[in-house]
């Protein structure tokens, strides 16, 4: 009786041992990585994490441009019932730092020395008041154009460099019954052609001027109506079906051979690599036409949400330590598509497109046309961005002339606040 008792105590204790760090361990982590590429690229990090001890919670909400997983996490912090860990980006940082509900991460990044893996650019969005607040997960290029290489050469087009070269390849291929462009109809992805279209037609300085700064005499320039011409000449070159399609199902339709072109960032690589296509084989990726010396970034980050639990807090270290670890690094960015945002992570393992992405990164950042997105929030405020989306959306969807949406434009970023 005293031995089967022993035992019987013994079981119990490890029962409430485990039990106990595995609630005291977990961290639910917000994100809205669900297609295939970044569903397999966020599930490297669960494996890590979990490798070490931790439980990770998923809480994946759907929607490419992170709209839906933003008002589920605001509605959770409302209730006092925030998640450990949430993808959030840009401005956005800031604005929870300010309300006092994050937690500190420079215990972690001193341990790490990430001040001097992280680029300056990029850490200062990622602290508040000097302190981290976030970890960077990665850095995307937004102004990619992905081709399918096959429809190309069976049709002896050239690549286009130019706009007019661009809608010359777009009416010799609608001749052909395929859709030239794949097209996503959602406000994000309408916002990340429209300022695609702004880099490639007013240059690096008109960008900067336009959707960074908000320059008002920008944004209403003979250069801005320009920009919305161009955009709306796409129209003619999508399909019918186009309204609310995700942007991942848009570039399946480029890697299938249905449609010969898709603007959008780099995550896109990871849906070809999904696919088991392979760069300068089966597609190629180029700067979009006017923009071979603009790199306009999107940085992924985490912030976390201040936890009581001790052993929660010690899962909140830990993960933000293995996202900038170079073993993370080089194995997310193989899946995402996109490429490190720590310096010294060798290049080796990636593909040519990653290889072409770095250069240009490090370029740029000289040259000063590394530029943050303003469609992927690492531009303006939040209630500007949201102006400036609503201006582009209607614009493409209605019969609104291009003059008239510039002059819309500027009345809605006055009103917004800028």
């Amino acid at each position: 009786m005293r031995k089967n008792g022993a035992l019987l105590v013994s079981i119990v204790a490890a029962a409430i041992f485990f039990t106990s760090n595995a609630i005291a361990g977990k961290v639910e982590v917000l994100h809205w990585w669900t297609s295939g590429g970044e569903a397999a690229a966020v599930q490297e990090l669960q494996k890590m994490l979990e490798k070490e001890g931790h439980d990770w919670q998923d809480f994946a909400v759907a929607g490419g441009g992170g709209s839906a997983a933003m008002t589920t996490l605001k509605s959770r912090a409302v209730s006092g019932n925030p998640p450990t860990a949430a993808q959030v980006k840009g401005p956005q940082i800031q604005e929870w730092a300010e309300l006092g509900v994050l937690t500190s991460l420079d215990s972690v990044a001193k341990a790490e020395g990430w001040d001097n893996s992280v680029p300056g650019v990029v850490a200062r969005v990622m602290k508040y008041e000097g302190s981290w607040v976030a970890v960077p997960v990665n850095v995307h290029r937004v102004n990619w154009m992905w081709m399918n290489k096959a429809v190309f050469a069976d049709n002896n087009l050239s690549y286009p460099k130019t706009w007019d070269d661009f809608f010359a390849a777009m009416e010799t291929l609608k001749k052909t019954g395929i859709t030239p462009i794949a097209w996503g109809g959602q406000d994000w992805q309408e916002a990340t052609v429209w300022e695609i279209v702004v880099a490639g037609v007013g240059g690096n300085d008109f960008y900067q001027k336009a959707l960074v700064q908000a320059d008002i005499d920008a944004l209403k320039s003979d250069t801005m109506v320009e920009c919305f011409e161009v955009m709306k000449k796409m129209k003619q070159y999508t399909d019918a079906s186009a309204p609310g399609r995700d942007w991942n199902l848009a570039t399946g339709m480029v890697i299938k051979g249905e449609s010969a072109v898709q603007f959008m960032g780099d995550w896109a690589k990871g849906e070809f690599t999904a696919a088991g296509k392979t760069p300068g084989v089966d597609y190629d990726a180029v700067p979009a036409p006017g923009t071979d010396d603009a790199f306009l970034f999107n940085v992924d980050s985490f912030i976390m949400f201040d936890v009581k639990d001790k052993e929660a807090k010690k899962a909140q270290s830990a993960m933000a330590r293995l996202i900038l670890s170079p073993e993370f690094q080089t194995v997310f960015n193989l899946n995402k598509g996109s490429i490190p945002v720590r310096s010294g992570v060798a290049a080796k393992p990636f593909d040519a497109v990653a290889v072409a992405s770095m250069k240009d990164f490090a370029d740029t950042a000289k040259s000063g046309g590394l530029m943050p997105s303003m469609a992927h929030e690492m531009a303006v405020s939040p209630a500007v961005r949201g102006a400036m989306f609503d201006v582009v959306t209607n614009f493409y969807n209605s019969n609104m002339s291009a003059a008239e949406a510039a002059k819309k434009l500027v009345a809605a970023v006055e009103e917004a606040g800028m």
